[in-house]
């Protein structure tokens, strides 16, 4: 996983848009963002640890690539890049291929997340995100459930800066920024 400032030039968002600006993993975790490698992917046992850990109860694997999606590639990556919140929380395990995620900062600034194979993200519900592959064009993840597999995104608008996960969300990423400016 590499993580830095998203560098907000114009152009195809699965270039990497990389600022030059790189961000500590700790800083991710202000953000509520879980990260963690698991490299052995034939071998899932420790996501199934980590499954069983955080009470996921269901998975299914997804394929990002113009051969897995067909025609509907294109506007399926355009869809997942625009910025959305869900209400559980979005967990990926990239099993093959590469993609970014790109977070907001407490700043309302995007970091962008740079995920290959072994790589697994944990994002908290209420956080503003989006996905793209890279150049690559492919992306094979696994998603993780705490209930029955459902991917419902909620576009950033009015109704979703007041929507309960994001309220929630923000007192505690607020809390934890606020405990670490306190602490130096």
């Amino acid at each position: 996983m590499k993580a830095y400032w998203y560098d907000n030039e114009p152009g195809d968002q699965r270039l990497p848009h990389d600022s030059g600006r790189s961000v500590d993993p700790s800083y991710l975790s202000k953000l509520g963002v879980i990260y963690q490698s698991f490299p052995e992917v034939d071998n899932p046992t420790s996501v199934d640890a980590l499954a069983r850990e955080r009470n996921y109860k269901n998975r299914d694997t997804i394929c990002v690539s113009p051969a897995t999606m067909g025609d509907a590639y294109e506007s399926k990556v355009k869809m997942f890049f625009n910025e959305h919140l869900h209400e559980d929380e979005e967990i990926r395990y990239i099993l093959d291929g590469a993609g970014y995620f790109d977070v907001r900062s407490e700043a309302d600034e995007w970091v962008r997340l740079r995920l290959e194979k072994g790589d697994l993200i944990v994002l908290p519900s209420g956080i503003y995100h989006r996905f793209t592959s890279d150049e690559q064009n492919y992306t094979k993840a696994m998603r993780l459930f705490k209930d029955e597999p459902k991917w419902t995104p909620l576009n950033r608008g009015t109704d979703t800066d007041d929507n309960q996960y994001r309220r929630e969300y923000l007192r505690t990423r607020d809390g934890a920024v606020a405990n670490t400016v306190a602490a130096h």
